[in-house]
């Protein structure tokens, strides 16, 4: 088979998946346009997702099976490839450890106070009065109860937290003390220290974040952002710090990225702003091959897929 990358892995990685698959033709190209010229030929294409397009899934007369090595796929064309029913699947799940500490780190900093102890310890000042808090008896509210969420919600009962999830049908998701339907979203959020959104992109989720759902949490509460920018628009969210309605959003993912020079997010005392980086880690390819190298054993000897995508709900 013609398994076509439109990346380079590590070259330990490349070496490691050809040594396990001896009998299969791998290429591997630092982008799409550079393998243009094979792309017609491949019949798995293992690829971050955001470079394809319609015209590009029009020159893969033989592709069968796409391999995103990314978990969102929603810039992904959707409809060509289920026009010509490509299977897709994804990298989710790898993303857990790395976004779950990344939301830790958002919380400790907000109750412990670094980034302004930082500021006075290069202003040499002695400040023992800055008032700190702790994460103990504080309630995370995560939107979002897959295995970035759970994983967040451990991390959080370890700091002895109360966890309360939020997801579509409801029902009870290990290591969440309690959930609510997306459809309650405003009771869930009501007593929320942190809240933190870890939703993939969809028609569902796109704008699901209300001005009614700021004003109906404490003016204490932290917003953390890991999931898509789409989930609230920038005018509700600068509304809703604005008005105090919140204390402090902690953003990663915004709805243009890279986030514009003079945009209003950077300037903002109570916005951090964090270049869409809460995923990435030195394992992340390794994690992403793993899934990989399972599926392609299933393509070749049948079994079940790990991440199989559907198309129609686009996760």
């Amino acid at each position: 088979m013609n398994i076509v990358f439109t990346f380079r892995p590590p070259r330990d990685i490349q070496a490691d998946i050809q040594r396990k698959f001896p009998e299969e033709s791998f290429s591997f190209y630092k982008n799409i346009e550079e393998a243009d010229d094979v792309l017609q030929d491949a019949e798995i294409l293992v690829t971050f997702g955001s470079d394809l397009t319609e015209d590009i899934i029009g020159k893969c007369s033989s592709l069968k099976w796409i391999m995103a090595a990314s978990a969102g796929i929603e810039e992904m064309p959707l409809s060509a490839i289920e026009e010509r029913d490509i299977f897709v699947t994804n990298a989710r799940g790898i993303h857990k450890i790395p976004m779950a500490e990344f939301t830790l780190g958002f919380m400790l900093n907000h109750v412990k106070r670094f980034p302004e102890l930082h500021v006075l310890e290069k202003a040499e000042i002695w400040n023992k009065q800055l008032p700190l808090q702790e994460l103990a008896g504080k309630e995370a509210v995560i939107l979002g109860t897959g295995a970035i969420g759970q994983e967040i919600a451990r991390l959080c009962k370890a700091f002895r937290m109360k966890t309360t999830g939020v997801n579509r049908s409801g029902c009870s998701v290990d290591e969440f003390d309690q959930i609510f339907q997306m459809n309650d979203l405003a009771e869930a959020v009501r007593e929320a220290d942190f809240v933190v959104a870890v939703l993939p992109s969809t028609p569902d989720t796109a704008g699901a974040l209300q001005p009614e759902h700021f004003e109906a949490m404490k003016p204490t509460a932290a917003f953390i952002n890991i999931g898509r920018g789409d989930l609230v628009s920038e005018q509700v969210l600068l509304s809703a710090i604005n008005d105090e309605e919140i204390a402090h959003a902690y953003l990663d993912v915004f709805t243009v990225e890279p986030l514009p020079e003079g945009h209003p997010f950077w300037r903002h005392e109570n916005i951090t702003v964090t270049p869409h980086i809460s995923s990435i880690t030195k394992a992340y390819v390794p994690r992403a091959m793993e899934i990989f190298e399972h599926n392609l054993r299933c393509f070749k000897e049948g079994g079940d897929y790990q991440n199989l995508i559907d198309i129609k709900k686009g996760y």
